[in-house]
């Protein structure tokens, strides 16, 4: 079966970046694929460290193994499609996000390229400004993982919890990212021709 994780890097367990990607698996389960959304919780997520030690260990994993990472990082590369979200946090992506982003894509680009082919979305929520920055540090890591991105990516307005609900353009566009895909996803497993 089609699975799809979505990592969300917000300290709030179940805020504006939640209820985001909630819009997004709703429509990706409406497909029937099989969903899980991760979330980094504001527990530690530390940086990366440049010890090298992926490259040495090629065993797919951080040397850092105390906290989150790793376990994503399982996930990840056990899903067909990846949905990366995180509010805004001073103009740019929790640290969080940013801890997972440098470590998984150094592990993933070491190990054989780990994501190469996998579906990816990004989805930001902010209050005045950011999103574009938010947004450009998550799809980089897509493409340079060799991860597949539909258009459209997803920004949500809000600051207090629960005030993205109110951002019909916001859920319209997760919506539409779940949708697109789920049609990617099923595109990319049907075999040419048939």
């Amino acid at each position: 079966m089609t699975k799809v994780v979505a990592i969300n890097a917000s300290p709030r367990k179940k805020g504006n970046t939640s209820i985001l990607l909630g819009h997004i698996l709703e429509e990706l389960e409406n497909a029937g694929i099989d969903t899980e959304e991760v979330s980094l919780g504001g527990g530690e997520v530390r940086g990366c460290t440049a010890c090298m030690r992926c490259r040495e260990n090629q065993d797919g994993h951080c040397a850092l193994d105390d906290d989150i990472v790793n376990t994503c990082i399982d996930k990840m590369v056990e899903a067909d499609g990846i949905v990366l979200g995180s509010p805004v946090y001073f103009l740019d992506v929790t640290a969080g996000m940013k801890g997972l982003i440098d470590r998984a894509g150094f592990v993933a680009m070491v190990n054989n390229d780990l994501f190469r082919r996998k579906v990816g979305v990004a989805v930001t929520v902010m209050r005045r400004a950011g999103a574009t920055t938010a947004l450009n540090t998550m799809i980089n890591f897509m493409v340079y993982s060799g991860m597949i991105v539909p258009g459209k990516p997803v920004i949500g307005l809000g600051r207090e919890i629960g005030a993205v609900s109110g951002d019909d353009e916001g859920i319209g566009r997760a919506r539409d990212a779940g949708k697109n895909m789920a049609w990617l996803l099923e595109a990319l497993a049907t075999p040419r021709g048939s």
